[in-house]
């Protein structure tokens, strides 16, 4: 995958060269160009094509931003209530995720949603202990989002 990559940008340099020009549209369009030759010949390379893992790593990408932005709106609904009738709790969540580099990625778009943060990690068990700001709305929010994580990240790990 990564002599894919190399191959990809050496192409887009190659076509900077052929075009007498440096600027980032001429470099981006030596990159699609790149792209589709390393696509169409992907079956004389050993790995995979690389561009499974990227649409992959979009795939993940465009899923945080739309957490993101679903769990702010939440937040934002339990703040501008006259009266706050939240109730924070800690709850445990296991994870099927297995390397340490998974797990760390999971714990970080957990944190960065709002309204979540992961307090502790038991990577021996894969276990997490997860404090929501109002627990039983969250809990099975925060379940649903890191499901569509673990499904995630294991596309763009493994």
């Amino acid at each position: 995958m990564t002599t894919q990559i190399l191959i990809n940008l050496l192409i887009a340099f190659i076509w900077m060269l052929l075009n007498e020009s440096w600027n980032i549209v001429i470099f981006a369009v030596g990159y699609v160009v790149g792209f589709i030759i390393i696509l169409t010949m992907r079956r004389f390379f050993p790995t995979p094509f690389y561009g499974r893992k990227l649409s992959a790593v979009v795939n993940l990408l465009i899923l945080f931003i739309v957490e993101l932005f679903k769990s702010s709106i939440t937040v934002l609904k339990e703040i501008l209530r006259p009266r706050l009738t939240i109730q924070p709790g800690i709850f445990k969540s296991e994870t099927i995720l297995e390397t340490d580099y998974e797990i760390s990625l999971l714990i970080s778009l957990l944190t960065l949603t709002p309204g979540s943060v992961v307090m502790e990690v038991d990577p021996k068990q894969r276990v997490l202990y997860i404090h929501a700001m109002d627990a039983k709305d969250f809990h099975n929010n925060i379940t649903k989002t890191k499901k569509k994580f673990e499904k995630a990240i294991i596309e763009v790990m493994r």
